[in-house]
């Protein structure tokens, strides 16, 4: 359910973020923010570079500034709150008077003794009583007791009627006493003591109501009558210098200084852009099993990169000749796809290609430009594992850009050899400018949003790298198990299509805390002196067992791994229970499980959160079986698999891993088939004889080996 509510969350939170983008893709589209017009108009938020005068006496409705005496209107109105509710007040009396009877019952109560009714006093839900309090209500007469109560009763009665708000329950509750009538004779002591029983259960009973201050915002707005604006023959309307509101553009075009266009042709064709681009991806989220942009961080960070780019496009490119050719469109495709894979990177590529190129006076020769070349700049980056990659798409962006320029642009214009050869230079450009980009680019963005490349993974895995080194150097035997539960995790992250390099490299260093400590561990001891600590204390030793976490994250932090992998040092136990240490502790206790406090034997978590991490502990359970276990044949190697599985999942380990049945099946006979390559029957060579007994066939047989 908890997955289910927060697969909900997420798809909310998309479709919003789908929209957001969609809108503001259309404004980039019909916005003329080009540093380059076609003409210098007079536009709104520009500098007018002379006077402008009425040529005429003429009046008018003014449209915006009506809008505006209409938003200040509904500005002004103060947020509305609802009046108190009279069955929250009941709510209150009746559990203070429920609270206040019990008190009275303690009270009476001949069979308990003082420091029983102040533990019962104590147990009363709706009371928060100081200690000296206590004593005091014990103390006082039934006499006394009946005027605290009813006292009481009435203070949180009369207070509860008044509207009582959030911001003001402190000010309120500071107010209690001189609600207390003087004519009751109640001492200071006592009068404390009715405000401490009543101060508890004043709440806010005035809330906030958004219909309320809408309607009140709404009656203001409509209470605003519309403005008429004026100007005599001769009247500055705005002077040189001034920026150009939209109240003195509405003036210029109503006294005939600017014609107003209607580009109502120009928005419907954005429109209809934008719309395609919005079906085109969500048919492609539809038809994906596992979409590419599944958190929200991965989200907004595409959504922003569409933009940047959207945005520059339409500054820069508008009624210029070879800047379109020049501009970095296929590095948006290399970024999508070196952060979210090459599926994505192409996808989007055709995205970005289309909304750049719309409205561009060569439109029909730039779509098929950015769209092919950005194609060829993915395919050749593949998955980005090395430098050289870059230097492959720069040359196919570089490559498709020049064919593709001979094939639209020479055959069809007017253009000599020099725009020829300067359109061949801007593309080569455009694949250099596209591969520069997004190297430092990718890094930059996933630093920032916790993300992880495979450029990245590469690096910290080289066998070289400072932490693989000290790790080997420190905890060999813990390193070998590292490498075999990366084989196994690997293959069971890419059977289910997730991320297998990620898994890989994460196992690696999944216990690398256990270099600061290794000779514990039973892996990196010699044979010939195993300890298995059984003379130490069990707490103590689960402790020093558990720390591997621990250090694990400060030799990550210290070394600066991705901090994605901090991820995986950090659930790859998730709060599973150090179950040797726990069951000695228990024998200990002579088979009392109540005598020993097992979250000291627990890991602090958290558990697996994603795919990844959730199949990197079933690969560390199985590793760790099948080395104590060594299974033989398939069924003891399914047996002994499923019995992790299901172990881990009893635990309740894999509640918030986004795995399906399916998945764990395909988990499952990944292990297994790896497994049975690690364990397969090996012959036993026989021993070598002395040179003196080697028989003729038996030295022919050596000889053609």
């Amino acid at each position: 359910m908890n997955r289910s509510r927060a697969a909900r969350r997420v798809s909310a939170f998309s479709i919003l973020i789908l929209v957001c983008v969609s809108i503001l893709s259309y404004v980039v589209l019909i916005q003329p923010w080009s540093l380059r017009q076609d003409q210098a108009p007079i536009m709104e938020n520009e500098v007018a570079v002379q006077d402008l005068r009425a040529p005429y006496d003429f009046q008018y409705i003014s449209e915006v500034r009506t809008e505006q005496a209409r938003l200040a209107a509904e500005r002004a109105v103060q947020p509305v709150y609802a009046p108190p509710d009279p069955r929250l007040a009941r709510q209150q009396f009746d559990l203070l008077d429920s609270a206040l009877r019990n008190v009275t019952l303690i009270r009476a109560d001949q069979n308990l003794s003082i420091e029983e009714k102040k533990a019962a006093l104590e147990t009363i839900e709706a009371l928060d009583l100081r200690p000296e309090s206590v004593d005091l209500l014990l103390r006082l007469s039934t006499t006394r007791w009946e005027k605290v109560r009813t006292t009481a009763l009435a203070v949180l009665e009369q207070a509860m009627r008044s509207p009582i708000r959030s911001e003001e329950l402190e000010i309120v509750r500071q107010g209690l006493p001189v609600l207390v009538s003087p004519s009751l004779g109640l001492t200071q002591t006592e009068i404390d003591l009715v405000v401490e029983l009543a101060a508890p259960l004043i709440v806010p009973n005035s809330f906030y109501s958004p219909e309320l201050t809408e309607a009140a915002r709404r009656a203001a707005r409509q209470a605003v009558e519309p403005v008429v604006q004026s100007y005599k023959q001769g009247q500055t309307i705005v002077s040189s210098g001034e920026i150009v509101t939209a109240a003195h553009y509405e003036a210029l075009v109503e006294c005939g200084l600017v014609t107003s266009a209607e580009p109502t042709k120009r928005y419907a064709g954005a429109a209809a852009v934008v719309a395609a681009a919005v079906l085109f991806t969500v048919l492609y989220f539809m038809r994906r099993r596992t979409p590419p942009l599944q958190d929200l961080r991965g989200l907004l960070l595409f959504s922003a990169v569409l933009l940047v780019f959207l945005v520059g496009a339409r500054v820069i490119l508008p009624n210029r000749s070879v800047l379109p050719y020049l501009y970095p469109v296929p590095a948006f495709g290399l970024l999508v796809s070196v952060l979210f894979g090459m599926e994505s990177g192409m996808v989007f590529s055709l995205l970005m290609s289309m909304l750049v190129a719309y409205g561009m006076p060569d439109d029909m020769w730039l779509l098929p430009y950015y769209l092919l070349s950005s194609l060829c700049g993915v395919l050749a980056l593949g998955r980005a594992r090395r430098l050289g990659q870059f230097l492959y798409a720069t040359a196919a962006i570089a490559g498709s850009g020049m064919v593709l320029i001979m094939a639209y642009r020479y055959p069809f214009t007017d253009i000599d050899w020099v725009g020829i050869l300067t359109l061949l230079g801007a593309a080569i450009f455009c694949g250099v400018a596209s591969a520069s980009l997004t190297l430092p680019l990718q890094y930059i963005l996933s630093q920032f949003l916790g993300l992880t490349t495979a450029l990245q993974l590469l690096e910290v895995s080289r066998p070289d790298s400072p932490l693989l080194k000290y790790f080997l150097q420190r905890a060999p035997g813990t390193y070998q198990h590292s490498l075999q539960v990366a084989n196994l995790a690997e293959q069971a992250a890419e059977r289910i299509g997730a991320d297998g390099l990620l898994t890989r490299v994460a196992a690696l260093f999944h216990d690398v805390g256990k270099a600061a400590n290794p000779l514990f561990f039973v892996e990196n001891q010699p044979p010939d002196r195993i300890d298995s600590h059984d003379e130490m204390n069990p707490v103590e030793a689960a402790a020093h067992i558990i720390r591997h976490v621990e250090d694990g994250l400060k030799l990550a932090r210290k070394y600066r791994l991705p901090r994605r992998l901090l991820d995986f040092i950090s659930e790859h136990h998730g709060t599973l229970v150090a179950r040797y240490q726990y069951n000695r502790a228990v024998e200990a206790a002579g088979g009392d499980a109540s005598k020993v406090d097992i979250d000291r034997f627990r890991y602090p978590g958290p558990t697996p959160r994603s795919r990844e991490t959730a199949i990197l502990m079933l690969a560390d359970g199985v590793e760790a079986r099948a080395r104590a276990e060594r299974p033989q044949s398939d069924d003891e190697m399914y047996a002994m698999v499923r019995n992790v599985i299901a172990s881990v999942q009893k635990d309740g380990q894999l509640d918030h891993a986004p795995l399906t049945q399916k998945d764990m099946w395909d988990i499952t006979e990944s292990f297994v088939a790896t497994l049975r390559v690690a364990y397969h029957p090996r012959l036993e060579y026989p021993k070598d004889q002395p040179a003196a007994a080697e028989t003729p066939t038996r030295a022919h047989s050596r000889s053609r080996k």
